[in-house]
């Protein structure tokens, strides 16, 4: 390949002039362009297969989640939420977020172009908003997802901040999708708590196995206690053992009191997700790695200096909310329970939830306000996902995996954090302007300005509202066609039995050997109903049938010769 030298030599001569000045300058701006073109693919497609990791962090975290005798089905959930996703961002869903976008033309609800990858599409960037709407977990989000992440980050959208007129001169700053992305992945399941006065998420088996409605009175924090002493007593002291009583320990033994007045499912359940939880601790830390493509590889492009140090001052802000996210949350359940219940115990589930709170909290303002302001929103994430997890419990919402804690209660904070905290230093090199900025910052210039705050509430009921108008006919829709909650005898016997062809690990937990002789009866007799209903017999049945016709002919023929 010949140098941009020669190639300009051979145009305009040896001899120095201002063409060849001209067109070597032209060369080398063509090359440096081409450069920083391939980093920013390269960065974007990184970016987005850290982002796509984030599937197997959901996968183990669904998995350690609930009971094992459901593991293959929700593993299959998460595969049919990447491969569904793919056909649907494919056809429909990035033509409605980012399709035919273009400033000029003003404010649209929605985009109307390039479905099927038609257009003229940055095929990298496609690839970093489908992993991003992978983390939407259900087909119908195909058509909630779009129409905010328009309303967010599209140049038409009318709360972006990319706007040429943005909604009061500020539009919205979320940086990664604290509103956009996770406010919307479980908007689902604050539909089907409205429209079912009882909420059945697709991660329907909760933990221990019981409906919350089932709950005892019994408080979140002395129910962790309980549970750690449950977890303690039965792989360190044969506390069965009579010969072995007096030797337990006082406080042992008014655990086993109290286990004494809890159903059998508590117990098994309560074992079970102590023995499952380095499935959730794996997904935790495959989602906390995956968030290093999330919130970093949102400023799209890494080509230049500003665009570095915006990444860079994302993957900080994502390490501190976090952290303090999880350190919050444990240390302040281990407060809480300890006066309650005179007993220091470390909740494993609230560190960990603690940090995803964390995480979702910063998402939005990640590249736009301080370290400090950081850790900050993280320690207050974790406060917030405490109480939102016993408001769950006190509206008897069974949600295994504490999602609407952690994203929606998460997301909104975040989304609305950014309003409190965006700096005007972070702000400019993010975003370009520093004229509305973080509500405390306003009141450190004197004036008090609620522009950016006013903007940020306003996004947060933008998608409350529409996702509710999408998915409450929808739920409705599910439960006029009893379609909102499997059949009660597949329940007991586990999904991954009675609708994928045997459990995905055998053991004793798996299923009752009577629940599933009872569903294997019941499909039986339902075949036989839906054959004779239909006037078609396989060949079984009919050997079946000519078998009783014969048995009964013998049985006749007896009775005659008896009645001799």
């Amino acid at each position: 390949m010949s140098s941009a030298y020669e190639v300009c030599t051979s145009q305009h001569g040896s001899e120095l002039s201002v063409e060849l000045l001209q067109c070597v300058s032209d060369a080398a701006e063509n090359g440096r362009n081409d450069i920083s073109s391939g980093l920013n693919s390269f960065f974007l497609i990184y970016a987005g297969a850290l982002v796509f990791f984030m599937q197997v962090g959901f996968a183990m975290l669904c998995a350690g989640s609930i009971r094992e005798k459901n593991v293959k089905n929700v593993l299959l959930w998460n595969l049919l939420d990447s491969a569904g996703g793919a056909f649907g961002f494919w056809s429909v869903g990035y033509a409605f977020a980012y399709g035919g976008q273009d400033a000029s033309k003003g404010k649209t609800f929605i985009g109307n172009s390039d479905f099927f990858l038609t257009g003229d599409t940055d095929l990298e960037f496609w690839f970093f908003q489908y992993a991003f709407a992978c983390a939407l977990s259900s087909i119908v989000a195909g058509f909630v997802y779009p129409v905010c992440a328009h309303a967010f980050w599209s140049s038409n959208g009318f709360l972006s901040a990319f706007a040429a007129e943005p909604l009061w001169g500020a539009g919205v700053i979320d940086f990664a999708g604290s509103g956009p992305v996770h406010m919307v992945s479980v908007k689902d399941l604050v539909s089907k708590r409205v429209v079912d006065g009882g909420f059945y998420s697709p991660l329907s088996f909760a933990f221990i196995n019981c409906s919350v409605e089932e709950l005892r009175p019994l408080s979140w924090p002395s129910f962790l206690a309980l549970a750690e002493d449950v977890f303690t007593m039965t792989t360190e002291l044969n506390w069965m053992n009579p010969k072995q009583w007096d030797h337990i320990p006082s406080h042992y033994r008014s655990v086993h009191e109290s286990i004494s007045r809890l159903p059998t499912e508590w117990i098994d359940g309560l074992i079970f997700r102590f023995v499952c939880c380095h499935r959730d601790y794996t997904g935790t830390f495959a989602l906390w790695f995956g968030w290093y493509g999330f919130n970093p590889g949102s400023s799209i492009y890494i080509s230049t200096a500003a665009y570095g140090d915006v990444s860079s001052l994302a993957a900080v802000n994502t390490t501190l909310g976090s952290a303090a996210g999880a350190l919050s949350g444990m240390f302040t359940s281990t407060i809480v329970d300890e006066r309650k219940t005179g007993v220091y115990t470390w909740d494993t589930t609230a560190a960990m939830n603690g940090c995803l709170t964390g995480l979702v909290a910063i998402t939005a303002g990640c590249a736009t306000v301080e370290p400090w302001a950081a850790f900050v929103i993280g320690i207050l994430a974790g406060w917030i996902y405490l109480a939102a997890s016993s408001l769950m419990l006190r509206l008897k919402i069974d949600d295994a995996v504490d999602a609407i804690p952690v994203h929606m209660f998460g997301g909104a904070w975040g989304v609305i954090a950014t309003g409190l905290f965006t700096s005007p230093g972070r702000l400019e090199k993010a975003y370009n302007t520093t004229e509305n900025v973080g509500w405390f910052y306003e009141w450190g210039r004197g004036s008090g300005n609620f522009t950016l705050l006013g903007c940020q509430l306003v996004s947060v009921l933008f998608v409350l509202g529409w996702s509710a108008c999408i998915f409450g006919p929808f739920c409705m829709l599910l439960k006029t066609l009893n379609w909102l909650r499997i059949d009660p005898l597949e329940e007991e016997v586990g999904m991954d039995i009675s609708r994928h062809k045997g459990p995905a690990y055998e053991s004793e937990g798996s299923a009752k050997a009577d629940a599933v002789a009872a569903l294997s009866a019941s499909r039986h007799d339902l075949l036989n109903i839906s054959n004779s209903l239909s006037g078609r017999q396989g060949k079984s049945s009919k050997n079946e049938l000519a078998q009783k016709e014969e048995h009964a002919d013998d049985s006749v023929k007896a009775g005659s010769v008896n009645a001799a």
